[in-house]
């Protein structure tokens, strides 16, 4: 083999390299567009998930405190009718 043969094959073989790596990097930055796409994703199901999180702390506390409220008014009830029973 010549050495203008033995030149042109490792040319070509170059390109061939070149070619793969050019190849693995249009693969790497379709991965690294759909990851951005998912982070994206995600951060919007956070965000919404924290609105309906403090939704829900807000409607538990109004819960609560109904609850309160009518756990006093039931004693008070009680209280008047054991007086009345016991009169």
């Amino acid at each position: 083999m010549s050495r203008l043969d033995s030149s042109i094959e490792r040319f070509f073989k170059s390109l061939d390299d070149l070619e793969a790596a050019v190849n693995r990097r249009g693969v790497q930055e379709k991965s690294m567009e759909k990851v951005h796409r998912e982070l994206a994703a995600l951060t919007e199901d956070r965000s919404r998930l924290a609105q309906e999180l403090d939704a829900l702390k807000a409607q538990n506390k109004r819960l609560n405190e109904m609850n309160d409220e009518v756990a006093e008014r039931l004693d008070g009830a009680i209280e008047e009718i054991q007086g009345v029973l016991e009169n």
